[in-house]
C-alpha cells in the first residue's frame, strides 16, 4: 500500500471505505481508469474530516453508474454534459462519479465547452491549485498522486491559488467559491490570485454570477461545518446581497448561525444523522426577512419545491417530535435512541437550536453525546453472543435488543481480562 492510499484511509469513515470499494470495483469490471479528485484530496492533505467523494474515469461512465444503481446506489441528480451523476449509497453516503474533461470559455461568464480529455488535461482546466489534484484508484497505478499545478504545495504554504489568470472572468462564480474556501481551509489568498480577484470586482464580475451558480453554493455552504462564518465573509465582501439585497446588517440572523454551530459540534464524527442540512440552513438565513424578501432570494438562487417544502415544513416537523420526546411514554434511554435513530437529521439539529423545554434538550444531547456512541460500540460478535447469524431476518432484531440492553443497563460492556500478576524479579530487602 502506498503511503497515500494509507493517507487515504486513516481519513475515510467506515461508510465511506465501503464506497470507495464500491465504486473502484464497478470502475473495474467497465474497463475504466479511475481517480478520486478535488475535494476528498485536498481535504486528505489539508488534515481535515473527508466531506466529498469526487470520482473521474477517462471515458464514459454511463455503464459503471448503471452498474452502481443496479448494486442498490440511488441517483440523486445528473449532469448530462459532463456526464457527471450524484448518487446516494445505502449508508447515506453521496458520491459522484463523472468524466475526466476539460473545460474551456469562449467568453466571460458564457456557456462553457465541454470535451474529454485525459486526466492531467482535467485537472489543468480547474479553477484552484488546491482543487487540482487526483490520486489514482486504477489497478496498475494505485496510490499514484496527479497534481500538475502544485496544489499540494499551496496547500503547505497555506495559500490558495488560481490556476489560470482568467479564473474570474472565466467563471464569475468562483468569486463565490474563493471566499468560502478561503473560510473553510483556513488559507490566505495568494498574492496574483488576490489581484486578480480586485479586478473582477473592480469590473462587476460578480453580477455575471448565473441563478444556478447561485443555486449551486447555497448548497455548498448549507453542507459546511459553520456556514455562519461563510455568511460572514460573503458580507464583509458585498456579495451576500447576491442571494438577497435584504441580507445585510441586522437581516444576518448571526446568533441563529452561532446556535446552528454549536448544535453541529455535538454530532460525533462519522456519525450518519441522515442529514439534509439544506431546510436547516435556509430557515436560519431566512429567519429575519420578511416574505417579500425570501421570495426574491427563491428567485435569485432558482430553488426547486423540493428543496422549498424541505426547508418550509421543518418547523412543523420539529414541533411533532417535540411533542412526541416529551411524552410520558417514553423513559428509557432505549426509547429516546429508538426514537431519534429514525428521525431526519436537520429535525434534531433544529430542535437543539430552538426547543425551550430543558427536557427535550437534555434528551437529544444524551442522544447524540451517548447513545449513538454506546450504539456503535455493539459489534457483531456481541450480537452472535445472543445468537443473531449474520445476514438472518432475525438478526438486526436482535442487534436492536442488545443496543437497548447495554442503553438501559441491563447488558454490561464485556470486562476487560485480568491483568496477570507481576512477579518480582529481584528478593525483597529485610529491615530489622
Amino acid at each position: 500500500m502506498s503511503d497515500y492510499m494509507f493517507m487515504l484511509e486513516s481519513h475515510l469513515t467506515g461508510p465511506q471505505s465501503r464506497v470507495v470499494s464500491q465504486i473502484v470495483s464497478a470502475a473495474q469490471e467497465a474497463g475504466l481508469n479511475i481517480f478520486l479528485a478535488g475535494g476528498a484530496v485536498r481535504d486528505m492533505f489539508g488534515g481535515f474530516p473527508v466531506r466529498n467523494l469526487d470520482f473521474l474515469v477517462e471515458g464514459s461512465p454511463l455503464r459503471m453508474v448503471k452498474a452502481l444503481e443496479k448494486s442498490g446506489a440511488k441517483p440523486v441528480s445528473t449532469d448530462e454534459a459532463r456526464k457527471l451523476t450524484e448518487l446516494r449509497f445505502s449508508e447515506g453516503i453521496i458520491a459522484s462519479v463523472s468524466m475526466s474533461r476539460q473545460e474551456t470559455y469562449a467568453k466571460t461568464g458564457g456557456k462553457v465547452q465541454i470535451k474529454a480529455a485525459p486526466i492531467y488535461d482535467h485537472l489543468r482546466s480547474r479553477d484552484f491549485t488546491v482543487n487540482a489534484i487526483a490520486l489514482s484508484l486504477s489497478k496498475g497505478s494505485r496510490g499514484l498522486l496527479i497534481d500538475p499545478t502544485n496544489g499540494v504545495g499551496d496547500l503547505e504554504s497555506r495559500e490558495l491559488r488560481t490556476i489560470s489568470n482568467y479564473a474570474f472572468y472565466d467563471e464569475p462564480g468562483r468569486i463565490l467559491r474563493m471566499i468560502r474556501l478561503q473560510v473553510r481551509l483556513g488559507l490566505s489568498i495568494e498574492a496574483k490570485t488576490q489581484g486578480q480577484y480586485e479586478n473582477a470586482r473592480e469590473a462587476g464580475m460578480e453580477k455575471h454570477i448565473s441563478s444556478a451558480i447561485l443555486h449551486q453554493e447555497l448548497l455548498h455552504v448549507a453542507a459546511e461545518p459553520n456556514p455562519g462564518e461563510v455568511i460572514a465573509a460573503w458580507d464583509r465582501e458585498k456579495l451576500l446581497t447576491l442571494f438577497s439585497p435584504a441580507l445585510a446588517g441586522a437581516k444576518i440572523n448571526t446568533a441563529g448561525f452561532q446556535k446552528l454551530q454549536k448544535a453541529m459540534q455535538l454530532v460525533p464524527y462519522g456519525m450518519d444523522l441522515q442529514l439534509n442540512p439544506l431546510g436547516l440552513f435556509l430557515n436560519i438565513l431566512t429567519e429575519k426577512l420578511t416574505p417579500k424578501d425570501v421570495t426574491g432570494l427563491v428567485k435569485a438562487t432558482a430553488l426547486t419545491k423540493a428543496e422549498q417544502n424541505l426547508w418550509k415544513t421543518l418547523p412543523v416537523r420539529a414541533k411533532k417530535l417535540e411533542k412526541a420526546l416529551a411524552s410520558a411514554k417514553i423513559k428509557k434511554a432505549s426509547q429516546i435512541y429508538e426514537l431519534l435513530s429514525v428521525t431526519p437529521g436537520d429535525e434534531i439539529l433544529f430542535l437543539l437550536c430552538r426547543s425551550q423545554q430543558r427536557l427535550i434538550v437534555d434528551r437529544l444531547k444524551n442522544f447524540l453525546q451517548k447513545y449513538l456512541i454506546t450504539a456503535q460500540e455493539v459489534t457483531e460478535a456481541d450480537v452472535v453472543e445472543k445468537g443473531g447469524v449474520p445476514g438472518s431476518k432475525q438478526y438486526e432484531s436482535i442487534r436492536k435488543n442488545v443496543i437497548a440492553g447495554r442503553l438501559d443497563g441491563r447488558i454490561r460492556k464485556p470486562a476487560p481480562p485480568p491483568e496477570e500478576p507481576v512477579v518480582a524479579t529481584t528478593t525483597a530487602r529485610r529491615f530489622n
